[in-house]
Formats: C-alpha cells, sequence, structure tokens
C-alpha cells in the first residue's frame, strides 16, 4: 500500500476494520520476543487466584494490534508521530485452537497542522471494549 495523502482525508474517515485473533502460541511468541514471562499469560490458575477471568493477553501486544490498524491504513509506520491508549479490560485467550478475536475500527476525528490528523480508535474482544482513549496522530504526505 503506498503512503495516504492529506488531500485524500476528511473528518469522520473511516479506517478499514482489523481483525486478529489471539492464540495461546501467539502469547509464548509475544513472550519470547518482549521478555513479558508473566504467569498470568500462560497459567489459567494464576490467572485465576490473581482473580483474573482467565489467562489475558499482553497489554502491549493488544496495543501493538491496534497500532498496526493505524500504520496500515497509513501506509506507513514512520507517519505515526503519536500513540496514546489505556488498558480498561484484558483480553482473555482461552486454551484453545481458535484464541480471543481482536478487533480494531478508526476513524478520523480531526485534522491537525502540516498534514496531521488525529485517528480516534475503537478496539474489542468479545463484544468488551479493551482499550479506551485510544488513538493516534498520523503524518499524512
Amino acid at each position: 500500500m503506498s503512503r495516504l495523502r492529506a488531500a485524500d482525508v476528511v473528518v469522520g474517515t473511516e479506517l478499514p476494520e482489523q481483525v486478529s485473533r489471539v492464540t495461546r502460541a501467539d502469547l509464548v511468541r509475544y513472550a519470547g520476543a518482549s521478555g513479558d514471562f508473566n504467569v498470568i499469560h500462560w497459567s489459567d490458575r494464576v490467572a485465576g487466584e490473581v482473580g483474573l477471568p482467565g489467562v489475558i493477553a499482553h497489554g502491549m501486544l493488544t496495543a501493538g494490534l491496534a497500532a498496526r490498524a493505524v500504520t496500515g491504513w497509513a501506509g506507513d509506520p514512520g507517519a505515526v508521530v503519536d500513540y496514546h491508549v489505556r488498558f480498561s479490560r484484558p483480553v482473555v485467550v482461552p486454551d484453545d485452537d481458535a484464541g480471543a478475536e481482536v478487533a480494531v475500527r478508526g476513524r478520523v476525528a480531526a485534522l491537525l497542522d502540516d498534514g496531521r490528523v488525529r485517528v480516534d480508535l475503537t478496539v474489542t474482544s468479545g463484544g468488551d471494549k479493551v482499550l479506551s482513549l485510544a488513538r493516534a496522530v498520523v503524518a499524512l504526505a
């Protein structure tokens, strides 16, 4: 995909929805890449003992999936000049082959200076909003 141009974007422009599956195998790979081996990301017993509904995805993995929706839309990962999320609910990853679904929707909420836009994101899993105040500032060509 080529880099998106500011002239092609207006307030209300919708990003293509991105749906990703996260499995327990993905959590193992992410733990190895990130160095985050917290037991809540692989043990149902420990997750339950600390009050979680089950094994949960790494928060930064969830944030990364949301960022990927923006960089794919913009056509350039370097175009994202600011990114912010708050974690509102965990992504619970069942111990099966299907895993959990994470859906990312976005829309241009504001046109800023110098060809930059603010994109507001809605990130859900299992019908629940898992990130709040999720937004990115993107410098378009």
